[in-house]
């Protein structure tokens, strides 16, 4: 593979990460509506339910919780926004590696050791605030595959590095 083509493949795994970083954050905007409809479709009563009955339930008891967080208190859906745009400006910050990965390679480091510390983050405070362990394991899976496209750009942008002296 020539220079061109395997900065071509960085930039490409960097959007693709970039982009579903994004929208990551995007999901944290509309959370009641969303809520809504997993809990019609994996939730109590739900034909997933007879399979899965603690996973159906924590939708549905999480469901229930933010539905009746709206009515007391929906000003607390303001930190739901805060997490979007936090998701935003760290998404912005890769489109500098996109750019130029040799040069912004600490980005997509800072993203390799964020991805690392969502394990003990997700099982720590998880357990803080009784999240069930399976769903733990659920948010862990973001750091899981995160990083694989990260540790791919960056081993190809050492190399990169090494080639262009």
């Amino acid at each position: 593979m020539n220079t061109k083509q395997q900065l071509n493949l960085i930039r490409t795994i960097l959007i693709f990460f970039t982009v579903a970083l994004f929208f990551s954050g995007l999901t944290a905007i509309p959370l009641r509506f969303e809520l809504n409809i997993l809990d019609t479709l994996l939730g109590e009563g739900s034909l997933v339910a007879a399979r899965f009955p603690l996973f159906s339930g924590w939708i549905s008891q999480v469901h229930l919780a933010l539905e009746e967080q709206y009515q007391a208190h929906a000003f607390l859906a303001y930190g739901y926004d805060w997490l979007a745009f936090g998701h935003f400006v760290i998404a912005i910050a890769f489109l500098g590696a996109v750019k130029d990965p040799v040069r912004n390679r600490w980005v997509i480091e800072f993203g390799m050791i964020a991805c690392v510390l969502i394990l003990p983050y997700a099982f720590i405070m998880g357990a803080v605030r009784d999240i069930p362990i399976y769903w733990r394991f659920i948010d862990m899976l973001f750091g899981i595959f995160g990083i694989i496209p990260l540790y791919i750009a960056r081993r190809m942008t050492i190399q990169l590095e090494a080639n262009s002296k």
